[in-house]
């Protein structure tokens, strides 16, 4: 496996797990003490380290600093739109276009030669 896919893949697991660790607690634990939902979310986060730190390594072997940083914000709005729609029932929004395509100029920024 390529270098580039091993981190994207890593990247995108790792934001599964730091998505549900930032807002998950918002739907799922209201009726908690605001302590239990920080150890819950550091206990998530965990899982997140354990890809997020070897995904930078690889990554950064054939990638700049400031790519890995880019590859990870696309990421991040990639995963971060279905958990929003999908788990925290809020409404799709045209802003998520827009958004992504303010990203997607970023890549080509990030990108070019």
């Amino acid at each position: 496996m390529s270098p580039v896919a091993a981190t994207i893949g890593l990247l995108l697991v790792s934001n599964v797990f730091m998505t549900f660790a930032w807002y998950a607690h918002l739907r799922t634990m209201n009726d908690k003490a605001l302590w239990i939902a920080i150890l819950f979310s550091w206990g998530i986060a965990f899982f997140e380290y354990m890809l997020m730190v070897p995904a930078n390594r690889i990554g950064h072997t054939v990638l700049s600093l400031a790519q890995l940083k880019i590859i990870q914000e696309v990421i991040t709005l990639s995963v971060f739109i279905p958990f929003a729609v999908l788990f925290m029932k809020e409404p799709l929004k045209l802003d998520y276009l827009w958004a992504g395509l303010c990203l997607m100029g970023a890549v080509y920024f990030m990108f070019r030669s």
